[in-house]
């Protein structure tokens, strides 16, 4: 179970709130919905929040190959569900979603799966984190916590999901068997 780790702290790292390594409690488990690392980089580098200087992102970053990338370390609080942020790290598994249609209600299949040396890598990152974390019992996807529905891009009568991922094509079992961690939130 050896695993790399390549640390690229955003830019904006020095500016996130610091926590002590109990606060957290959860793992969050997402999905980029975008087409590659590269662009779920540039999105993680737009200062959204001009107030803090800061923007959205999740802490690890895991690549179709199985690389993991560091953006925020765990000592500090990432901007990755609305909520959770102070007690959970988040983890972004490269993934089209529902790219480049989030919100066209004609576009919520997802159907990439996400690749073996993936999942591999997730649940190495997860036992690590374990051991780190002694308070870290929880999972849950981001559409588990974050159930908002908005108005379709396409037709505004129509509801969708403001976020689905990691989605439907997510082994949830495979994930949690011998992970110590139980799945909590809405999807569960």
């Amino acid at each position: 179970m050896s695993m790399t780790i390549v640390d690229q702290p955003l830019p904006y790292v020095h500016l996130l709130p610091e926590r002590p390594t109990e606060a957290v409690e959860m793992v969050v488990i997402h999905c980029t919905e975008l087409p590659d690392l590269a662009v779920a980089r540039e999105y993680g580098e737009r200062v959204l929040y001009e107030d803090r200087g800061t923007g959205a992102s999740g802490h690890y970053y895991i690549d179709r190959d199985g690389s993991i990338y560091r953006y925020v370390p765990t000592s500090r609080v990432a901007n990755h569900v609305r909520g959770h942020n102070p007690n959970s790290i988040g983890i972004e598994l490269v993934n089209l979603g529902r790219y480049p249609h989030w919100w066209d209600s004609r576009h919520q299949t997802m159907t990439e799966p996400y690749t073996p040396a993936q999942l591999q890598a997730l649940r190495t990152l997860l036992h690590q984190l374990r051991k780190e974390h002694p308070n870290l019992r929880q999972i849950a996807g981001h559409e588990d916590l974050d159930t908002a529905r908005l108005p379709a891009s396409d037709d505004p009568s129509i509801a969708v999901p403001r976020k689905l991922d990691p989605g439907p094509l997510f082994p949830w079992a495979q994930i949690l068997e011998g992970s110590g961690l139980e799945r909590t939130g809405a999807g569960q």
